[in-house]
């Protein structure tokens, strides 16, 4: 009986938010219809279906664009200007920051899957990605940063290693991390490849 209720309290976590989200759409719309509909017949005799739904369209792109600009985005800076002014905070704070937008930001880092062979005449070979091209600050040329993800967790290693020893693939960089993230579990999408 306990886990009937758990599963009924999930059921209702689940669909909530998308269900009000629909309601409050579906009377927003009914009512803009509605509004607009009555002064139009009122004022100019003519009816025109669906311009509840364009103008609740324009409206919330409208609220979004407010939400961002005025709203998030001056939030959002003075949330980072705190932070920064807290040392070990702003550390773990940036590294975390930084790591999300690795993989989902404008700044994307594991866009370049690779092939590296572990040692000289070794036929080890381990699947990672590039995450920088340019180790002048370690007086490393010829090498370059790649970062191998552990299968099943969300940690992986870093290692710097020769250009010479790097073999670049002509894969999809989001199928390749499901690959080494599933330890090779998952089924490869052939058809989904990039140009590295």
């Amino acid at each position: 009986m306990k886990k009937l209720i758990n599963y009924f309290l999930q059921g209702i976590l689940y669909l909530a938010p998308l269900s009000i989200t629909a309601y409050i759409i579906y009377s927003a719309f009914m009512f803009m219809d509605g509004l607009l509909q009555k002064y139009l017949e009122q004022f100019f005799e003519i009816k025109i279906p669906g311009l509840g739904f364009l103008t609740l369209v324009i409206f919330l792109i409208f609220i979004g664009f407010i939400g961002k600009t005025i709203i998030a985005d001056p939030l959002k800076i003075i949330f980072q200007n705190i932070i920064k002014n807290i040392p070990l905070l702003n550390f773990v704070y940036t590294a975390i920051k930084d790591l999300f937008s690795a993989f989902v930001g404008k700044e994307k880092k594991f866009n370049k899957p690779v092939l590296v062979q572990m040692s000289g005449n070794s036929e080890l070979e381990k699947l990672g990605f590039i995450t920088e091209q340019n180790l002048e600050i370690l007086n490393e040329i010829d090498k370059v940063a790649v970062y191998f993800p552990h299968s099943y967790n969300f940690s992986g290693e870093l290692f710097i290693v020769p250009k010479t020893a790097i073999k670049k693939l002509d894969v999809n960089s989001s199928e390749m991390m499901k690959f080494i993230v599933s330890a090779g579990l998952t089924s490869w999408d052939s058809t989904k490849k990039t140009k590295v």
